[in-house]
This record gives C-alpha cells, sequence and structure tokens, in this order.
C-alpha cells in the first residue's frame, strides 16, 4: 500500500490529503528560510587619505547593505587620518548580503570618491582594512549577531 492510500484511508478523500501535505510542505518552506539577523557597523577610520588641489581631505563614508543606504558618517575636515564616531546598524541582514562603504573627499561642487570597500557580511564580529583605489586605507568593523540580540 502507498504512502499516499494509507493517508486517503486515515484522513479520508483526497483533497485532505493534497491540503496535509501542502501545509506540510509550507511548514517546511518556512522552517528553513533564512533568519534576518543584526548588523552593526563601527569603528570607521582612515589611514594616509590622500590631498587634492584644495588641500588635505575632508573625508567621511557612505554605508550600505546591499542596495540599502544606511547613511554616513560626518565630514572630517582637512584630515589625512579620519576616525569616525558614527555607528551604523540594519536588522534586516541575513549572512552573505554585501556591505560596502564608499569613502568620499567633500568639495564645494562635486564629492571624489576615493574608493570602495565591499565583502559578504558572516556571522559574528570582524575587523577588516581596506586599500583604497587613490590611496589611503578604511579599517572598520562589523557585527552580525543571527538572532537579534
Amino acid at each position: 500500500m502507498s504512502v499516499f492510500n494509507h493517508l486517503q484511508l486515515q484522513w479520508g478523500s483526497p483533497s485532505a490529503v493534497e491540503a496535509m501535505a501542502s501545509s506540510l510542505l509550507l511548514l517546511l518552506l518556512l522552517c528553513t528560510a533564512s533568519v534576518s539577523a543584526q548588523l552593526r557597523i563601527f569603528g570607521l577610520r582612515a589611514r594616509g587619505l590622500p590631498s587634492d588641489l584644495l588641500g588635505t581631505t575632508d573625508g567621511y563614508v557612505k554605508v550600505f547593505i546591499g542596495t540599502t543606504i544606511l547613511g554616513q558618517t560626518s565630514v572630517r575636515h582637512n584630515n589625512a587620518n579620519p576616525w569616525w564616531d558614527e555607528e551604523f546598524a540594519y536588522f534586516k541582514v541575513q549572512e552573505n548580503d554585501l556591505l560596502r562603504l564608499e569613502v568620499h573627499d567633500d568639495d564645494f561642487l562635486f564629492d571624489d570618491l576615493l574608493g570602495v570597500c565591499q565583502r559578504p557580511v558572516k556571522e559574528g564580529t570582524h575587523t577588516h582594512e581596506c586599500y583604497l583605489e587613490k590611496k589611503g586605507t578604511l579599517f572598520y568593523t562589523y557585527t552580525l549577531s543571527g538572532d537579534n540580540q
């Protein structure tokens, strides 16, 4: 006797068996779906940012997760080695989502993009350094916690 026939005998009509199978499949999908986690980015600092025609860099950082902008730091004027106090948090992150940090030089008309750092996020706390295309290094730390603590 097949499993389907056994279930049909136990629960009645084929439609009842199909409804139960659909419910079990939905439950299985919900249980295996990716769980969102909390991402916290902090400890942003740079070293050796380049000078331009107007003098020393006026640096700031834009922070993204995927296509979502989490915000940007304040501008640190005339500082080739800035440190930013801002922290960024986001609660709808999944492991392997792409964290992107863009370092900019604030100028009067157009801001210059000094470099981009990006990597997929992993659970735990991680500190990284990233070499910028136009000179300098960005240092940052992030924590991805799996249970929104």
